[in-house]
């Protein structure tokens, strides 16, 4: 609650810097997720399609945008908590490229899987019009839920009520649950 209005203010920044100000990616819950294939910081290649199967997290983000560090915290413990589980995660930094060693820095801090978006290949997602923006992407390729700075702050335990059902089901044919985090 109390980074809302820096989320606000994260976004409308974003915005400007960019020229623009659409909502947020084109996306919609349940639809197909969008191409991503992008080179990581360590160096290894994430392609979104090759993780079919498993629940993936995209968190769009920045150094420079406080609501998106304050959220690094519950998306290390809940990719901690999964990841043994079928959880894959991509933290996509917006950040420009003479702020990349940041980028990789606190990435590395927190032990996440990271990579800049302007290295990626293939990205079907587009520009987010704000940050942070955290897309979940069930284990049949779809978009379960998206979480836009205009909702409650991201937790642990917001992020978990969508992750762990996801996980619970993945290899559940017609299990297909939908919606956005808390």
């Amino acid at each position: 609650m109390r980074y809302r209005g820096l989320r606000m203010v994260s976004g409308f920044l974003l915005s400007a810097i960019l020229g623009f100000a659409p909502p947020v990616l084109a996306l919609e819950v349940g639809q197909p997720a969008p191409q991503l294939t992008v080179q990581k910081f360590d160096g290894s290649s994430f392609n979104l399609a090759a993780e079919r199967g498993k629940v993936v997290i995209v968190n769009f983000w920045a150094t420079w945008c406080p609501p998106c560090r304050a959220e690094l915290p519950a998306l290390k413990a809940v990719y901690d908590r999964y990841h043994s589980k079928g959880l894959e995660l991509i933290a996509l930094s917006l950040d420009r490229s003479h702020d990349r060693n940041e980028a990789v820095r606190m990435m590395s801090e927190y032990g996440l899987p990271g990579a800049m978006r302007d290295d990626a290949s293939a990205d079907g997602f587009g520009q987010p019009g704000t940050l942070p923006v955290t897309v979940i992407i069930g284990p049949r390729g779809e978009v379960r839920a998206i979480h836009t700075p205009d909702q409650p702050e991201l937790t642990e335990t917001s992020l978990s009520a969508v992750v762990a059902p996801l996980l619970a089901r993945r290899s559940s044919p017609s299990a297909h649950p939908t919606g956005t985090v808390d």
